[in-house]
């Protein structure tokens, strides 16, 4: 089983590692891909890998393929300005998603051709409260349980729905979060209608029940990630939604901890049941196994990850390995195959 780890490329990481789980522990990860701000990524089945990729003042997409585990570069799209945030997947339409930060867009991209065509794109426009919102800020861009697109938008507070018609993104609806929560990701319960909403500025996760036919939202609450005594700075960053959809799951990056939910599931109310720390600084995404008992946080700021085992049955993650040395990541992902 291997771990791959992407991340920033502004002091030490070279690009994208890789580690392998052996006798429960993970090895000391190497350099698998070279390659420029390797934020975020995806790997479909057939070896193909999708990254942000930075060049110098522009931004965009890399395409790569593994042959005899070797990755060879298929194409780049690139921009100028700044690279997305957030690369989504759709393998069976051979589509790509992007959410860009910085450039308040959201694109599509196809690969059916071996490379990467731009199919549709919109921009987003706004603004919210807080200081970090002075425009949109497009953090999340993927598929709805019916198959439509969804963003998450810091800058605006906002989860918009869309529909891709042909080259057309056509703006299905609009759920607003409270002013200066800093919609930052979202997770779907796996059988009911019910969506999970992270928010980064005020450290909260606000469930909603929603009907991708009405297009109807109901607020069912929001839940705080941290402590009500802790006042220094978070931000609250990926999230996770165990199959049984029965815990979710948080980082913090600032209080440096995973927040564990229960997640009842009549009222999909959330009670917080667990704040393990991550042994290290800045966690902005964790990702698990197939069988959700092996999960791994990456340290943007401390260069380190850390291995949890998971109970599945109580949800409670228990520290196995920390100080895992792997430079400026951001992103985990696991592989149960080895490429």
């Amino acid at each position: 089983m291997q771990i791959w780890f992407g991340g920033y490329t502004k002091t030490s990481s070279k690009g994208i590692y890789t580690s392998e789980l052996v006798n429960g522990a993970l090895t000391t990860p190497e350099l698998k891909v070279p390659i420029q701000n390797a934020t975020y990524f995806q790997i479909d089945s057939n070896n193909n890998l999708f990254s942000i990729l930075k060049d110098g003042d522009k931004g965009g997409l890399a395409y790569y393929h593994f042959e005899n585990g070797q990755a060879q570069l298929v194409d780049t799209f690139l921009a100028a300005g700044s690279p997305p945030a957030y690369v989504g997947l759709n393998e069976p339409e051979k589509l790509v998603y992007a959410a860009n930060y910085h450039g308040e867009l959201l694109q599509v991209f196809s690969y059916a051709t071996k490379q990467l065509e731009l199919v549709a794109s919109v921009k987003h426009a706004g603004r919210g409260p807080k200081p970090e919102q002075t425009t949109a800020h497009p953090h999340y861009f993927d598929q709805t349980p019916a198959g439509n697109l969804v963003s998450a938008d810091l800058g605006t507070d906002t989860v918009d729905f869309y529909h891709l018609d042909g080259h057309e993104l056509k703006h299905l609806a609009s759920y607003q979060n409270e002013k200066g929560f800093g919609t930052r990701h979202i997770v779907f319960h796996t059988t009911a209608p019910v969506m999970f909403v992270v928010g980064e500025l005020s450290s909260e996760v606000n469930v909603v029940r929603f009907d991708e036919r009405s297009w109807q939202f109901t607020n069912l609450g929001y839940y705080k990630t941290i402590p009500a005594d802790f006042t220094a700075q978070n931000g609250a960053a990926a999230v996770k939604l165990s199959r049984d959809g029965q815990f979710l799951y948080v980082s913090n990056r600032g209080h440096n901890s995973i927040a564990v939910f229960k997640v009842d599931q009549e009222t999909f109310k959330l009670q917080l049941i667990q704040q393990v720390s991550v042994y290290g600084d800045f966690p902005r995404d964790f990702n698990w196994d197939s069988s959700e008992t092996n999960v791994v946080v990456a340290n943007q700021n401390s260069d380190n990850a850390t291995l949890y085992k998971r109970n599945t049955a109580t949800g409670f993650l228990t520290m196995v390995q920390e100080n895992i040395v792997v430079p400026e990541a951001t992103r985990v992902l696991f592989r149960e195959d080895s490429i």
